[in-house]
Formats: C-alpha cells, structure tokens, sequence
C-alpha cells in the first residue's frame, strides 16, 4: 500500500484492493453467494474499491448491492479472511491481482434478495449444501472459517448471531 499510493483505484494494472462479505442470513446458518456473471463461479460478495480505503465501508456497500438487502450489519470488527487472486483477462482489461480483505456480516432480518446485473443467480447455502459445490480454494476456506465460526457459537440457532462486535473465536487465518 505505501509502495502505490492508487493501490484502491482499479486503474493500478498490477493489481488492486478489494473488499468481501460473507453475508450469513438472520440465524447464521445459510450464506449467500453470487454465480459471478464474468468469472461464471460461485463467489461472496464483494467488489472493487474504486478510490475508497475504507474496505468495511466497500464490503458493506458492495453486499448490499449485490443482494438488494439493505438490513445488513458486520458480526464483528475483524477482518475475517485476506486473500490474493488472479483475475483472467477480459475485454478490455488485462490479467491483474485482487488483494481481498473480506468481512463477515450478517442479514438482521429479512433475508430476501434481488439478483443484481453482476450476477447469473444468488443462493443461500448452508454449509453441507456449499461443501459439494465447485468452488476455489478460498471460497472453501471462508466456507471453513464460517463452519468454525458456528461450531464456536452452537447456540446461535436458539439465540441468534452474536452481537456486533462480538469476538470470531480469535481463529487465525488459515
């Protein structure tokens, strides 16, 4: 980030930040992902940062965009996963790196979403239906720490998901 001042800007042809959600539903037991239109994969939510350095605040926008749900809050401070991936070429845009920060958040209430056009399709899963879906590396690695994360708070499904800012268990990346 100190080397390249645009490092938020797309512009930055080596590559860029991003921001991500793992957006759980109201009881914490579902995850929404996003059939990605150009990648054609099954992905969280999350975009570019186009100029902003506050990734929470682009991880926010991002998944309440993508999902058309607007009741959307961060389960915790913490960033939940940090991630480097290739993009494939595109028209008009070159092979580049997204160095993703990714967040966990959840949906408050009503857990209705509206494909938006950066999508094929949305889908909520729970964790058995994710683990026999062709995913990367990453995607299941967030899969893994959200299964973790619910193992941490059994009780989430009589309760509901912990408050704001409430601890991720202090897992490390992995």
């Amino acid at each position: 980030m100190s080397r390249y001042e645009n490092c938020f800007d797309r512009s930055l042809a080596a590559g860029h930040m991003t921001a991500s959600a793992w957006l759980i539903d109201s009881s914490g037991c579902r995850a929404l992902l996003t059939n990605h239109k150009k990648l054609n994969r099954w992905l969280q939510l999350g975009g570019h940062a186009d100029g902003c350095s506050d990734l929470r605040a682009v991880a926010l926008t991002e998944a309440r965009e993508e999902s058309g749900i607007d009741d959307i809050e961060f389960v915790s401070d913490s960033v939940f996963d940090v991630d480097v991936h290739a993009i494939p070429p595109q028209p008009q845009v070159p092979a580049h790196f997204h160095y993703d920060v990714r967040f966990l958040l959840r949906v408050m209430a009503d857990d209705t979403f509206r494909v938006s056009d950066e999508s094929h399709e949305l889908k909520w899963f729970s964790p058995r239906e994710l683990a026999s879906l062709p995913v990367d590396a990453s995607v299941r690695r967030l899969a893994r720490k959200w299964t973790a994360w619910l193992a941490g708070n059994q009780d989430v499904q009589e309760k509901g998901p912990p408050p704001v800012g409430a601890a991720l268990n202090d897992q490390p990346f992995s």
